[in-house]
């Protein structure tokens, strides 16, 4: 099994680049998935954010008000670190059994959007950064997800920079181009990781630092 961590910032395109390494033949674990299952209705985790940041997070159908609580937490780091000591050991659990029931030869990709942040590059084989230049992610958060210029400035703020994402990267996919030439890139970084994947293997990358 080749373990690989998937970052890069707000509106690069992550998504898109796991998609296509999907369509490759990848297993993809969805860290952001995973952290709206963890705090769906009825679970430990919902409960514990509405202890932390009051009902008013809530919807009145007593789900979590993903975009409220987003402009809370984005523009307070002490309050994005509360929320973020919650939800990430419940994801990183998670995220170990479906790593566990992959397949023996599988190519694993965690999509995890706050890698760099955390310091989890050493816990991956290895990591892929998807690269744009803070342009087109304003660009495209403003423009195809609707976000106001102020709040996707402040997401983009709370993140790794882009030179901190890059300097953890062991590949990185620059996805200020047009489709074609990404789904091009994907598939050359696809055989890449297939070839890892077949050599013998190495110790951890924690474990060689």
């Amino acid at each position: 099994m080749l373990t690989v961590g998937l970052t890069g910032g707000i509106g690069a395109g992550k998504s898109e680049v796991s998609r296509l390494l999907v369509e490759c033949g990848a297993v993809l674990i969805d860290a952001d998935r995973i952290a709206r299952e963890v705090v769906a209705p009825g679970t430990p985790g919902l409960a514990a954010v509405v202890d932390a940041f009051g009902e008013e997070v809530l919807t009145p159908d007593g789900s979590l008000d993903r975009p409220g609580l987003g402009s809370v937490v984005f523009a307070d780091p002490e309050k994005l670190a509360v929320l973020n000591s919650i939800v990430h050991p419940l994801v990183g659990a998670r995220s170990r059994e479906l790593e566990a029931a992959a397949a023996e030869d599988a190519v694993v990709i965690h999509d995890v959007p706050l890698l760099t942040e955390n310091g989890l590059a050493p816990l991956y084989d290895l990591v892929i950064v998807v690269d744009a230049r803070p342009e087109t992610q304003l660009e495209r958060l403003v423009g195809r997800r609707g976000m106001s210029e102020e709040d996707a400035r402040a997401r983009m703020a709370a993140q790794a920079t882009r030179e901190q994402r890059r300097e953890i990267a062991d590949i990185v996919v620059d996805n200020d181009v047009p489709l074609h030439e990404l789904e091009q890139r994907v598939k050359e970084v696809w055989a890449e990781l297939v070839r890892r994947a077949r050599t013998p293997a190495k110790p951890p990358r924690e474990q060689q630092e």
